[in-house]
């Protein structure tokens, strides 16, 4: 349908760049002439609204042999072509939505053609194209039956009010889950990389649970090791792609990283910051009374960026923090010393990676002369440095975390009150006034965090923890949430 520049004209009144905006939009309509421009309200996430131009139509998108029409959505900003366009998915009632890298669960598209829009380099044209390229890489539609498209188009419903803030807990508590199984001990891990299949089989090898979900938001068919896992049919496990699997479960593993094309670190981050904005609404609205565990990196800052999208209490949200690192730790404590009793009072804290803080806890429990022995300053930093050299040495393969990760949930299930080195909200610890998580020992149980165990105070761990929350906070205020 050809659009005239006379109705661009009244339709882009109110546009401060009115004269590009008519000319670059011509050209579309030349290059793309089934989409269709009007004005209509546009919500965003504050809950302001604004009258934009928009136009929706189908771009053709060529995947395994097979062409497709895929229906889209755009909407122009009143700072076009400064700024780029928001763009959606805009599937028919038989048609589900395939999360992934580029595209969320409200089927909100992200590129990097978006992340890196410059006028006049960037336009609308070059855009498509990008989206018609990355579309025939991993298809963003999936066709579905009638009763599966009426869940969609509910979950979709729910998550786009999540989203845009026009609901809040009171609302989500009255949302109706099919199937409550209270009597069943139910994990769900999201993501079938290396680390989502290695939680598979060390949550199975302890029996942990009494049913685990393998949530696979992949593209295609199950390949690698979803389906050695499908083929072997391993007791207790299903593989599913539908979030209402998940429905019921008292733990929720995210595994999922993004694998953009981001150049900084900051893209990176973003990068998996969009993909979760797709996937914890789903969770928190199939999960309500779950406890969600985050395994993705970084792990500070996305379990922050899970707590903040699901609007769980604080409790609920943990990372799996530095306790791979703390079980080492306290391992190599024990051999140098000989005294198990010592070796379960030292923790490793703050943020993964080179910044982590080993810290004694000066539990009572400690009695004669392993009391003396550790109430030496100088006794217990050479401990620990000795300690923290061979720790360097011991690489965090996928199987290893995925250990450390079955034995967190075996304490959350059997609601065994244990403490591990986890992350958690620290503010208001070590005088941290910012929103950021940072590893700290935690007594872990069936509600998540009832208790923070907080060390021996030390003027030099303080600081450091406050050095790793100033850098995590300043990083977390550039994220587009």
């Amino acid at each position: 349908m050809e659009v005239s520049e006379e109705t661009l004209r009244k339709q882009l009144s109110k546009y401060k760049f009115r004269d590009l905006n008519i000319e670059e939009l011509i050209n579309v309509n030349k290059m793309y002439p089934n989409f269709r421009f009007s004005m209509d309200t546009y919500t965003y996430k504050d809950g302001s609204q604004k009258d934009l131009l928009n136009f929706s139509g189908t771009i053709p998108v060529k995947y395994q042999g097979n062409s497709y029409n895929i229906p889209i959505q755009l909407w122009i900003l009143d700072s076009h072509p400064f700024a780029p366009p928001i763009c959606f998915l805009k599937p028919t009632r038989n048609m589900g939505i395939t999360v992934g890298k580029h595209v969320d669960a409200r089927g909100r598209i992200y590129l990097p053609y978006l992340q890196n829009w410059s006028h006049p380099k960037s336009v609308v044209i070059g855009l498509i194209k990008e989206m018609i390229a990355k579309f025939e890489e991993e298809l963003p539609l999936y066709s579905v039956s009638s009763s599966d498209a009426a869940r969609q188009l509910e979950l979709l419903s729910y998550i786009s009010k999540i989203t845009e803030g026009e609901t809040d807990m009171n609302s989500k508590n009255n949302v109706k889950v099919e199937k409550k199984d209270g009597a069943v001990n139910k994990v769900t891990v999201i993501g079938v990389g290396d680390l989502g299949i290695a939680c598979i089989l060390a949550i199975s090898a302890k029996g942990v649970a009494d049913k685990v979900v393998l949530l696979d938001l992949s593209e295609g068919a199950a390949k690698g090791g979803t389906m050695d896992l499908d083929i072997f049919a391993l007791p207790k496990v299903e593989i599913s792609r539908d979030f209402s699997a998940s429905a019921g479960s008292k733990v929720v593993v995210l595994t999922i990283n993004s694998l953009g094309n981001a150049q900084s670190y900051l893209d990176v981050v973003q990068s998996n910051v969009d993909l979760f904005k797709g996937i914890v609404p789903a969770v928190a609205h199939y999960c309500q009374n779950s406890v969600l565990l985050v395994a993705s990196h970084p792990v500070e800052i996305m379990t922050y960026v899970t707590w903040k999208l699901s609007a769980f209490p604080k409790c609920r949200v943990i990372g799996i923090g530095c306790n791979l690192d703390s079980e080492r730790f306290q391992c190599i404590i024990t051999k140098l010393l000989k005294a198990q009793t010592l070796g379960k009072e030292a923790w490793i804290i703050g943020e993964q990676g080179e910044n982590k803080v080993p810290v004694w806890s000066g539990s009572s429990s400690i009695t004669g002369q392993e009391s003396e022995a550790v109430a030496n300053h100088h006794f217990w930093k050479q401990l620990a440095n000795r300690a923290m050299e061979v720790l360097k040495g011991k690489g965090q393969r996928s199987w290893s975390v995925g250990l450390s990760i079955a034995d967190l949930i075996d304490s959350i299930l059997k609601d065994e009150r244990k403490v591990h080195s986890i992350s958690t909200l620290a503010k208001g610890c070590y005088d941290i006034n910012s929103e950021v998580f940072l590893s700290l020992p935690c007594v872990l149980g069936i509600s998540g965090v009832t208790e923070i165990v907080k060390p021996l105070e030390e003027d030099s761990v303080a600081e450091k923890l406050q050095t790793s929350a100033a850098s995590i906070h300043v990083l977390q205020q550039q994220l587009k949430l």
